[in-house]
């Protein structure tokens, strides 16, 4: 896959991974537009980068993410690549019942139904480019081995990594190439939010993550798997109950 060149929509790009991606892919010669819920963090994006295009966008609202995909192919009808990398992380404790569920912020909507709904958006119009296209799903090293304190997160990356493995074999045998990035825990916002993400000092830099997006473009690697959760996905296959009552005492201790 052509790593230059390229016009990229990247969900959650005003910070962490995302703003990690878009510098790096923007360094290597692409356009590159990034959505996110808050202005202000946009705002600040685009002082960084001036070369972005962005646009506010809540993607866990249906009506959004169609307003989304209207605005990027019309303004940018060469698009040819999709990184569904927004995401949001929240302990819930099912001992307490349905609070914290469905609250304004759903992890089942912003992680899982988003990312589905987009890639069925932009199929359509990435089968009628005349290049290779992408949908790059950025999932996590929980998808193998949940953390219990953050259930739901755990379930919905898990989710999108099996939409992940369907829609490449959906997509096999046309011009778009469907990758799956899964990080390890990551110095972002998104493990800095509660005590759940205590051990995100040990959590490797966002650009790290963007460096290893680029080489899996670059050789098709079409499952790249990142630092620390490579254990996580061995594991899962070894023995996947130990290793999961090993991992919830380690984030515990």
């Amino acid at each position: 896959m052509q790593t230059t060149g390229n016009t990229i929509l990247i969900t959650g790009g005003s910070t962490g991974i995302g703003l990690a991606l878009a510098e790096a892919l923007i360094k290597a010669g692409n356009e590159v537009l990034i959505c996110g819920r808050r202005e202000d963090k946009l705002i600040e994006a685009k002082q960084q980068f001036p070369q972005l295009h962005t646009r506010v966008c809540d993607i866990a609202k249906k009506s959004d993410r169609e307003e989304l995909y209207q605005w990027v192919t019309s303004e940018f009808p060469h698009i040819n690549m999709l990184f569904n990398n927004a995401g949001i992380q929240k302990e819930i404790d099912f001992l307490t019942g349905a609070s914290g569920l469905y609250d304004e912020d759903s992890e089942i909507e912003t992680n899982l139904t988003a990312s589905i709904h987009l890639a069925a958006l932009f199929t359509p119009h990435f089968l009628q480019q005349k290049r290779e296209c992408a949908i790059v799903n950025v999932t996590s090293g929980l998808a193998f081995i949940p953390l219990k304190i953050v259930p739901v997160y755990c379930a919905t990356k898990a989710g999108l990594h099996s939409f992940s493995l369907s829609l490449r074999s959906q997509l096999a045998k046309t011009n778009v190439r469907v990758f799956e990035i899964a990080p390890p825990i990551v110095k972002t916002e998104l493990h800095r939010e509660a005590k759940a993400r205590k051990q995100s000092q040990r959590g490797i830099e966002a650009p790290v993550v963007a460096e290893a997006v680029l080489k899996a473009l670059e050789n098709n690697q079409y499952e790249a798997i990142v630092g620390q959760a490579r254990t996580l996905k061995g594991a899962s296959r070894i023995a996947p109950q130990f290793f999961h009552n090993l991992l919830n005492k380690l984030a515990a201790g």
